[in-house]
């Protein structure tokens, strides 16, 4: 079982212990790919822990964007999250009913605007149900609240910040879709994108950071897997992944391992892989 933190990772009892606290908030952040004839909304209106709030990752994005969930405004992120009843002084704990998968996302986007308090729920939903633990249908109650964010632009790169990284090797560039993606032997799910890899660009499949429940895997078990993997971790990271959804739970790992020098590409290879003018390269280099 983690170590219980409140700004990475918390355990099911944490919450359970902590659930009826006036200053909690918990968001279902859960998201299916495209083509996963699945309704994350419809699901979580079914049933949820109780209090929880849906977090839609398309909604709360970048509408001006052609590609998929990029982080939104400072002011759209502010306003989404106020009407969600969620503000300044809250502790956020995420989950999603993958185990482990998209929380992530909604995790670093809060410290993408400057909130720290906030955890993802190791196991996830899988694993309060499993438990046994309390669930509900019910709509919960909204109360206002203001919320002050002050992005920090260090977490996030565009598409021409890791062009640069991929050309100098100042950066460790690490990928956390399937190895069959990475090398462009297994099909994009996404129409339209080439296959391969970022040039430099080391795979870690962020499946290899958790355990068969959805948990994560512990801190140093997790450096292990990087290590192994052929990271240098003495130098500052840059994750990615398909559409900067998983690539969080590498950023995540990172951040629980001690590691403060990360960032995440948002465009991954939904932007990567769609323009012919960037270079791509296969197998498992």
């Amino acid at each position: 079982m983690a170590q219980d933190d409140p700004k990475t990772l918390v355990s099911t009892e944490w919450l359970a212990a902590h659930l009826k606290d006036p200053d909690l908030r918990v968001l279902d952040g859960t998201y299916f790919m495209p083509g996963v004839p699945r309704d994350a909304r419809a699901e979580y209106e079914a049933g949820h822990i109780p209090g929880a709030r849906f977090f839609d990752i398309d909604d709360v994005a970048d509408a001006r964007s052609d590609l998929p969930h990029m982080a939104p405004p400072v002011e759209k992120f502010m306003s989404r999250l106020r009407a969600m009843g969620v503000g300044d002084g809250h502790q956020v704990v995420v989950y999603d009913t993958h185990g482990l998968q998209t929380a992530a996302r909604v995790w670093w986007l809060f410290r993408l605007m400057g909130q720290d308090n906030v955890a993802v729920l190791d196991g996830g939903y899988p694993k309060w149900l499993a438990e046994g633990r309390e669930v509900e249908d019910l709509p919960p109650m909204i109360r206002d609240r203001h919320m002050t964010v002050r992005r920090q632009n260090q977490l996030v790169k565009d598409v021409t910040q890791v062009s640069a990284a991929s050309k100098l090797g100042d950066y460790e560039i690490i990928d956390a879709r399937s190895a069959g993606r990475f090398a462009g032997t297994e099909e994009e799910p996404r129409a339209g994108l080439r296959g391969g890899h970022i040039p430099g660009s080391k795979s870690v499949p962020y499946a290899e950071l958790t355990n068969a429940d959805g948990t994560m895997k512990s801190p140093d078990e997790c450096r292990a897997v990087f290590e192994a993997a052929g990271v240098d971790l003495s130098k500052p990271a840059i994750t990615t992944c398909g559409s900067g959804v998983t690539a969080c739970i590498l950023a995540l790992a990172l951040e629980r391992m001690g590691k403060s020098d990360w960032s995440v590409y948002d465009g991954s290879w939904s932007e990567w892989g769609a323009f012919p003018t960037l270079p791509v390269e296969t197998g498992d280099s």
